[in-house]
């Protein structure tokens, strides 16, 4: 079966690439305890994720400067992600075979690119990717295109031969604004029928079947 794939990959990294709730639950609790507020469930903090640090603060942290809860979380939340991130079934193992095939591999994140770093040296997945986009490097955060833009110009690719994988709406959103086709799978916070009311290109069972779903020849989402 003559399987075609696309030369450039992005990935989201929290709930596509990583489960890394855990650690960010104890960073915004952490975050609630210097605020004289209680702990939140797992949960609660998982729904929070993935519009970027900030938004993260204000849904969870109701009193307090938002930037100094941000100073707060971001100083804190290095000596938890060994801890409290893991790998996503069938993420290594696809991500080394896509890397091994000569693809070439993004992450484009609303985390902040430090704390992007973090996770990825602490998961051993940073040899994989060649360009790595948080919110410091672009004008506007996802759902705005510039990341998926400035990774694809990074790695020399046009839209047309590119995918992004996530796990959220708002990876829908993004991938549609940047004219890239956009797949998606239920393994974050979202379930597979709101994923489908956002209508992204394709939703995988698994991680593994990037491998084997034929991403569309010639195709220009544009």
């Amino acid at each position: 079966m003559n399987i075609h794939r696309p030369a450039a990959y992005l990935f989201d990294l929290d709930g596509t690439l990583v489960d890394g709730f855990r650690a960010i639950q104890a960073s915004v609790n952490h975050v609630r305890l210097h605020r004289g507020l209680t702990p939140l469930p797992l949960d609660a903090v998982r729904a929070a994720v993935g519009r970027g640090l900030r938004k993260l603060m204000e849904l969870t942290i109701p009193v307090g400067d938002v930037e100094a809860n941000c100073a707060i979380f971001e100083t804190h939340h290095p000596g938890v992600i060994a801890a409290g991130t893991d790998v996503l079934p069938g993420v290594f193992d696809t991500l080394n075979v896509l890397h091994a095939s000569g693809a070439k591999l993004g992450v484009c994140s609303n985390k902040p690119l430090s704390l992007i770093h973090e996770v990825l040296q602490a998961t051993k997945l940073a040899p994989f990717f060649s360009s790595v986009f948080g919110p410091e490097r672009v004008p506007r955060p996802k759902p705005a295109p510039d990341m998926l833009l400035g990774a694809l110009e990074e790695l020399g690719v046009s839209t047309s031969e590119s995918l992004y994988v996530g796990d959220m709406t708002i990876d829908v959103e993004t991938g549609r604004s940047a004219g890239v086709e956009v797949w998606v799978i239920p393994s974050g916070t979202q379930s597979r029928e709101v994923l489908a009311a956002s209508s992204p290109q394709r939703i995988l069972d698994d991680f593994p079947d990037l491998l084997t779903a034929s991403f569309p020849a010639g195709s220009d989402s544009n």
